[in-house]
């Protein structure tokens, strides 16, 4: 197996979980709290909404690593798709792919996202467009309410031990199963 082959398959537990460890603790030390949606924050202020709405008159110069994050997320997605994707079809089990085709999609498994729902004609669809307009509300809406991400809960607050990103990772799961098992069949049918 050469080193692309090798690199392209999925990262055991036992190596993403302390690697993960690694940067909580390396976090933590130099004071700093991760999560997604900050960015949001911190280019909002950039660009001057702290002109109009009071939550944005932060000094944005102390988050700019976040953004670095960020601009990494980009790069190692852009690399992991074009670079390192095996090209086989993902492993999922032979119910979902039934309970997909059900609900009219075709090729389950084909890729992470399926193409006809979020690919660019499914968001000139109505399904689509619902789904990217009433998504992006509640995730904005859920974020700010929940002063933070599901990223930043997840991964940072529980291993902070806060209970408000207990209680708010438990509402994260809640919110994917209804929308799992009650909204999305609505949209398909669309």
């Amino acid at each position: 197996m050469n080193l692309i082959e090798y690199v392209s398959q999925p990262w055991p537990w036992y190596v993403a979980g302390p690697l993960i460890a690694v940067v909580m603790t390396l976090l933590l030390i130099f004071g700093k709290k991760f999560g997604i949606s900050s960015n949001l924050e911190t280019i909002c202020t950039i660009a001057g909404a702290g002109k109009f709405v009071d939550y944005f008159k932060v000094d944005w110069k102390k988050q700019v690593w976040n953004l670095v994050f960020v601009l990494g997320c980009v790069i190692g997605g852009y690399i992991a798709q074009n670079f390192l994707m095996s090209g086989d079809q993902i492993a999922i089990s032979d119910a979902t792919v039934d309970s997909l085709k059900a609900y009219g999609l075709a090729q389950p498994g084909q890729g992470y996202l399926p193409d006809q729902f979020l690919g660019w004609e499914g968001l000139t669809s109505m399904s689509g467009l619902i789904m990217m307009v009433f998504g992006g509300l509640f995730v904005g809406f859920g974020t700010r309410y929940a002063g933070g991400c599901t990223s930043g809960h997840a991964i940072s607050g529980l291993s902070n031990l806060q209970l408000p990103s207990l209680i708010a990772v438990v509402g994260f799961f809640i919110g994917g199963l209804i929308t799992t098992h009650f909204i999305l069949p609505i949209l398909f049918a669309l």
